[in-house]
Formats: structure tokens, C-alpha cells, sequence
């Protein structure tokens, strides 16, 4: 998931205004996050976050489509709101996380659809299985960070997974199989 957020910054920024030459944005670890929704037996909507990666953007204004992204992340981020929800996904019946387990997204495409949008495909790899994901993605802003004073960019991206296609379908059709993905990301320009 981690890797979609990074394919969504580096969308956004491919959206933005043309430069001279291809930069690299990190994201900002403390203001991006990742929302997953699921239905819980018909009852409720299950959520949880992830937050605190790591990753950068090669950001191309002049040629958004040769722009690229790297962003990765461990499983054992993940927030839940209760411990043993927590401990349950990272348990057998899903992810059967070790401490360094990772998720990990790597751009291998870039469809620009607007002025402040575009496509990001990737790939994304969450419990050791490799799919190729789009990421729907939207530029918020990009401009000088008031408290900073360096260039900065924001951007939110969408995407819908199968949890089976990662091996962490248990439960389903119950549980859904379904989880909608929402990541809302901060990258700063590279020192």
C-alpha cells in the first residue's frame, strides 16, 4: 500500500507544472496515511491504517509519463484501533507477518487524465504475492511549504483490492473480499 501512495505522489506531481529537469520528492512519513474499508459481515465497515513510509518520486514536469515511484512500508504498521484485530491480521488466518515484512510499490506506468490527474500503475507486492494495481490519483497542491520553505506536493489516490489476490482472503464473501483504498500523501523536493 505503501508503493500506491508513492505512485499516487509521483501522479500528482506529474500532473503539475513543467520544470527543467526530472526532480526526486520524498514523502513526508508524518503527513501521509493509507485508509482500507471493508464490510464486516453485512453489519459494519471495518477500517484500519497505514502510515509512516518511506519512498520518493522521480518527477518529471516536462515528460509526466517518465516520472516514477518507489514507496514501501512494513505490514506491522498497520493500525487497527484494537489489539486483537491487530494481532488477528497479523496472525495465520492473514498476513503471518514477521517484524520485517514489507509492503512495497513500484510505478511501471503513468496515464495522465487532466490537468491535476492521472493514472499511476504499479506494481504492488503485500504478503510475498506481486499484482499490478491502478491508482486513481489527484495533484492537491504543489508550491512552497509555508513552515519548511522548500518545494512540496500533496496528493490523494484511490484503488479498490481483492484480498484473495494477496492470500489474505479469509472469511470471504463474509468478511469482504473487497477493500477500498484511500491514500492521502505529502512529498518535499530533495535536498
Amino acid at each position: 500500500m505503501k508503493n500506491l501512495l508513492c505512485a499516487t505522489a509521483l501522479l500528482m506531481a506529474a500532473a503539475a507544472p513543467a520544470l527543467a529537469a526530472p526532480e526526486t520528492y520524498v514523502l513526508d512519513a508524518s503527513h501521509s496515511q493509507i485508509v482500507f474499508t471493508y464490510n464486516h459481515l453485512g453489519y459494519s465497515t471495518g477500517m484500519g491504517m497505514f502510515s509512516g513510509f518511506e519512498g520518493e518520486i522521480a518527477f518529471d514536469q516536462e515528460d509526466p509519463a517518465a516520472s516514477s515511484v518507489n514507496v514501501s512500508f512494513p505490514v506491522r504498521s498497520m493500525l487497527t484501533g484494537w489489539e486483537a484485530r491487530f494481532d488477528h491480521f497479523m496472525a495465520g488466518d492473514f498476513f503471518d507477518a514477521a517484524d520485517d515484512e514489507m509492503v512495497t510499490f513500484t510505478s511501471t506506468g503513468i496515464e495522465v487524465t487532466g490537468d491535476n490527474t492521472a493514472l499511476i500503475i504499479g506494481d504492488l507486492t503485500l504478503n510475498d504475492v506481486t499484482k499490478s494495481v491502478v491508482l486513481d490519483a489527484t495533484l492537491n497542491q504543489v508550491g512552497t511549504h509555508p513552515m519548511a520553505n522548500k518545494a512540496w506536493a500533496g496528493f490523494d489516490a484511490t484503488t479498490t483490492l481483492l484480498r484473495s489476490d494477496f492470500g489474505v482472503g479469509a472469511f470471504a464473501p463474509h468478511v469482504s473480499d473487497e477493500v477500498s483504498v484511500t491514500l492521502s500523501i505529502e512529498a518535499m523536493k530533495a535536498e
